[in-house]
């Protein structure tokens, strides 16, 4: 799998997403359903964009006992997504427990790629809510190592951190980057961000791009552009 803009559809129902996707009359974007789509609309949602042709990445972010974590992905292995994900603090044991339950009898399986720290948090934030004094940049790669160690593809990390989880984990190991926006856009709450262009340029294998496409007044165009800048 190569470089590629991942849309976040994080809308509230399908009529919404149906909406925006149906824009998309000659292509079909690689998209993101996260935790308000899927809550709203369960399973059907995602067996609908995939009949229709899209690869998608279940954003869920699992995290829980390894047991329960493993029945849970014993069931999303089922729904034929490309990508999901767990949180990384979820433990290796979990980790690996998540890699059986979504693995199917033919040994195939979507990639499972761990959430480090996400992009909303800095190290302010870090150290006054969760009590890790560590340096940011530091447990993130603690992550990382974690999860490739488990067996994971890759992790969601933040562009800022992704050359540096290639070069401590290897090239081959998956950097999935949220907090990309243009250089003339509203950051909005992410905090730690970076450019389609620079994040081609530090090395991510994907990003994952919300509202600069779907909430932009020409929704395809503001897509190509991220493919332009970022895939090139």
């Amino acid at each position: 799998m190569g470089k590629d803009v991942i849309i976040a559809c994080d809308f509230a129902s399908a009529k919404q997403t149906f909406d925006f996707l149906d824009q998309f009359t000659d292509k079909k974007p690689f998209v993101k359903i996260g935790m308000e789509l899927f809550y709203a609309e369960g399973p059907q949602i995602v067996r609908e964009i995939k009949r229709r042709g899209h690869r998608i990445f279940l954003d869920l972010k699992l995290h829980d006992i390894p047991n329960t974590v493993k029945k849970a992905m014993a069931v999303l292995r089922d729904l034929d997504v490309d990508i999901c994900n767990l949180h990384a603090a979820g433990t290796i044991p979990m980790m690996k427990a998540a890699l059986e339950g979504l693995t199917r009898p033919d040994g195939t399986r979507p990639l499972l790629i761990a959430v480090t720290q996400l992009t909303s948090t800095d190290q302010a934030t870090m150290e006054r809510d969760l009590l890790i004094e560590r340096p940011i940049d530091e447990v993130v790669m603690h992550y990382a190592k974690n999860a490739r160690d488990a067996g994971l593809d890759g992790v969601v990390c933040s562009p800022l951190e992704a050359q540096k989880v290639h070069a401590v984990c290897g090239a081959d190991f998956l950097t999935v980057t949220p907090g990309v926006r243009f250089a003339d856009g509203d950051v909005g709450d992410q905090k730690r961000v970076m450019t389609p262009a620079q994040a081609k340029e530090i090395g991510s294998d994907y990003i994952v791009v919300g509202r600069p496409i779907t909430a932009a007044e020409d929704p395809v165009a503001a897509y190509e552009r991220c493919v332009r800048e970022f895939v090139g």
